[in-house]
């Protein structure tokens, strides 16, 4: 299958991003972190969709509400912002500028995950709204964040591509990243020039 025109293989051919970015990808590919350091190389607030849409005991926002508050955090001219939530996706991508996809290897994304998840699990790091990972969910429940990440990562690969060339999405610059190099040569290229 031929790569689509909106997704370049060369990390020369990528548009300069704009100031309204949403970073996606599967669970474990880097969204936060790779959202983190273009909001910092570029001098934009960094806005994490987790963090609006847990609540306490890993309750999820109602969907009225979280759509409240990523309009709201979504009003301002600049941002980026990390996430795959469909439910919001109207507004996240509507409003942006440019969309990064972390498209990365399965076996890399797998280490990622597991190493995240035992990392918070041992430290006890506190996510969103008082939250903390918990090894029997994220490894052995119906749930588990594993699970999740191939089904919504199957989901993305076969969807994105669609959704991009949509008349609503027209709009965005299209940055399609499939591999840690890539990432972090587009990364290094946002301060050289």
């Amino acid at each position: 299958m031929s790569t689509p025109s909106r997704f370049p293989t060369n990390t020369h051919a990528y548009p300069r991003p704009g100031k309204r970015i949403v970073v996606v990808g599967s669970s474990g590919s880097g969204k936060t972190t790779t959202a983190a350091s273009i909001g910092g190389k570029l001098g934009l607030p960094h806005v994490e969709l987790d963090a609006l849409h847990w609540l306490p005991g890993w309750t999820e926002a109602e969907l009225t509400v979280f759509r409240e508050k990523v309009a709201q955090a979504l009003a301002g001219p600049t941002w980026v912002v990390d996430g795959n939530y469909s439910s919001v996706r109207d507004i996240t991508w509507s409003r942006a500028d440019t969309l990064v996809w972390l498209d990365l290897p399965l076996p890399l994304v797998l280490i990622r995950l597991f190493n995240r998840t035992m990392h918070r699990w041992i430290t006890r790091e506190e996510l969103w709204s008082g939250n903390r990972e918990n090894l029997r969910e994220a490894f052995f429940s119906k749930d588990s964040l594993f699970l999740w990440m191939l089904k919504s990562r199957k989901k993305h690969r076969r969807d994105y591509p669609r959704l991009v060339s949509e008349p609503e999405y027209a709009h965005l610059s299209v940055i399609h990243l499939t591999s840690v190099a890539q990432v972090d040569a587009w990364l290094k290229s946002l301060t050289d020039g």
